[in-house]
């Protein structure tokens, strides 16, 4: 599924400008989709010359109108067509899978660094997503409570990984020379 998408999706629970769909990047979607300013704009001015979303401008005191997004019955329809797939792609891009790729590489304090910063993003989308669960959730539709519990445990299971395998790193030998 790409970002213009999940912003249609977004817009199903009503009008929202950019920077709020940002916000459920960061937030309720931060876990399993990232999506930027330079990716979420493009799609919504994409998705309003479809006529997928049409777009409001709401001027504001000394600053740029600000865009508020609507998802249209062909959006709707758009969307609906979309999740007919029954085998979407599970995909993972992890930067940090990705550098532990090379942490033959890396001294170990570095290793370390990026290992300890892993866990400490595990804690904070745990408690992100206790807090959701805790505050709002109550009338989520089925679906985002699953991704919510899914997301839940896919950190539990990172954590536990990273602490119970870091040692595999630190007992390699770092930082191979460049001449061989």
């Amino acid at each position: 599924m790409d970002v213009k998408t999940v912003c249609l999706g977004m817009l199903t629970d009503g009008a929202a400008s950019g920077y709020d769909l940002k916000k459920n990047f960061e937030s309720t979607f931060g876990h399993f989709f990232a999506a930027g300013f330079g990716s979420i704009y493009p799609a919504l001015s994409s998705l309003a010359d479809n006529g997928l979303v049409t777009c409001e401008h709401i001027p504001q005191d000394g600053k740029p109108d600000r865009k508020v997004y609507e998802i249209t019955a062909e959006g709707t329809a758009f969307l609906l067509e979309a999740l007919q797939d029954p085998a979407p792609c599970h995909k993972v891009r992890s930067d940090f899978l990705a550098t532990m790729c090379f942490a033959h590489l890396m001294p170990s304090k570095q290793i370390e660094a990026v290992l300890d910063n892993r866990l400490e993003d595990c804690a904070y989308y745990s408690e992100m997503i206790s807090d959701i669960e805790a505050n709002r959730m109550d009338d989520w539709p089925p679906g985002q409570q699953f991704v919510a519990g899914f997301g839940k445990a896919m950190i539990a299971a990172m954590k536990k990984y990273v602490e119970e395998n870091r040692h595999l790193l630190s007992e390699q030998t770092h930082i191979k020379s460049a001449t061989g």
